[in-house]
């Protein structure tokens, strides 16, 4: 049985079985592990000293907790990959079958070395990434909420002032204060409210199905700017899988079942799973990709470094190569979603929002010409 101290509360008790769905660490920890594990293994210490050592200096909570029992378990006589195996959430299929190549060769300190400089470049990747998506939002929320307060809170109190004084309004005016009034009324709100819950607790449910996965996948690479940045980032993590994997000895078509299921998008994961059976029919890699459905994913210029780098007998070599260079096409995407994206939600927001003012202001310039006259 594992135990778990979390601070502030009581000691929780753990099954072993529990431990499978409910144990995560995080992406920073696993990295410092796998680094700390990679420079101690390579100094000659035994492998479960150094996990000994490692627990020791690891803060209270489920890494230390991990790490003892993977150390517990090596001493029982088990092996490193199979008692890694009991926490997939936190040691992925990749990782347990370097890990397991690594035993058979004898080499896994460079192995852990290698792991580690996968982690943090995807790591990276991933935060750059999710960067080039909160910019958006970022600037979406501030338009939503600069909206908010003109409706809510200025609009209506110029309104107000115009009716005391007896002002017929624009026609501009008259509708976003008519707009203002509706949303500030309950009786129209709550069952709006109430149907817009309904439609997001659907479209959640809708999305983790076949079908939703099909549409929001095929929208998420046919969106402009966003579309290629994606579909880089995907090739990106792919490729630098392939290669990590491939050489440090672990075969293609185990490569290939990482890619599959560390892959979120139903196209590229059709893609890769049409490749390895090809494959296994006796295909190239290249040849695989090239006549899996989706295959337009792969621009034909990879196709053909593939196919290189299977005549000549790098192949991991080269899929290292592809990695960069989408990485650094990633770099590209990102920086061009960007400057697009900048002046478009800037436009955007002057457009909403300068279309609340002249409502405010119409108003003003009448009643200044009817006094004038």
């Amino acid at each position: 049985m594992l135990t778990v101290q979390n601070p502030g509360q009581s000691t929780e008790q753990l099954r072993p079985e529990q431990t499978v769905s409910r144990l995560r660490i995080k992406t920073s920890e696993l990295t410092l592990f796998t680094t700390q594990l990679s420079v101690m293994l390579d100094s000659g210490v035994v492998l479960s000293d150094a996990l000994d050592a490692i627990a020791e200096q690891t803060r209270p909570g489920v890494c230390k907790l991990v790490i003892q029992n993977i150390a517990d378990r090596i001493k029982d006589g088990e092996s490193f990959s199979v008692a890694m195996a009991q926490y997939p959430k936190i040691f992925n299929s990749m990782y347990v079958s370097m890990v397991k190549a690594s035993e058979a060769s004898g080499n896994m300190a460079s192995m852990l070395e290698i792991l580690s400089g996968y982690l943090n470049a995807d790591a990276e990747t991933r935060k750059q990434v999710k960067g080039a998506m909160i910019y958006p939002f970022v600037m979406l929320m501030m338009a939503v909420a600069a909206t908010g307060s003109l409706m809510f809170f200025v609009l209506p109190r110029f309104a107000k002032i115009y009716e005391s004084r007896g002002a017929a309004l624009p026609k501009l005016t008259q509708a976003l204060v008519s707009f203002s009034g509706m949303l500030g009324d309950i009786r129209i709100m709550a069952p709006a409210v109430t149907v817009i819950i309904a439609l997001g607790v659907g479209f959640y449910f809708w999305k983790h199905t076949i079908s939703g996965q099909k549409v929001l996948d095929w929208v998420l690479v046919h969106t402009p700017i966003f579309g290629t940045m994606f579909i880089d980032a995907v090739l990106t993590r792919s490729m630098r899988i392939m290669a990590t994997m491939v050489n440090t000895g672990v075969s293609l078509l185990d490569a290939l079942d990482v890619m599959k299921i560390s892959c979120d998008n139903y196209y590229f994961r059709k893609l890769w799973e049409a490749a390895d059976a090809k494959i296994r029919d006796g295909y190239q890699l290249s040849d695989s990709i090239m006549l899996a459905p989706h295959s337009e994913l792969v621009a034909p210029g990879i196709i053909q470094m593939l196919r290189a780098g299977e005549k000549s007998g790098q192949i991991g070599k080269v899929c290292d190569k592809v990695s960069v260079f989408y990485e650094k096409k990633l770099q590209n995407s990102i920086r061009t979603a960007t400057s697009l994206i900048e002046p478009l939600m800037i436009t955007v927001m002057g457009a909403i929002i300068g279309t609340i003012a002249i409502a405010l202001l119409l108003p003003v310039f009448k009643i200044s010409s009817l006094i004038a006259h």
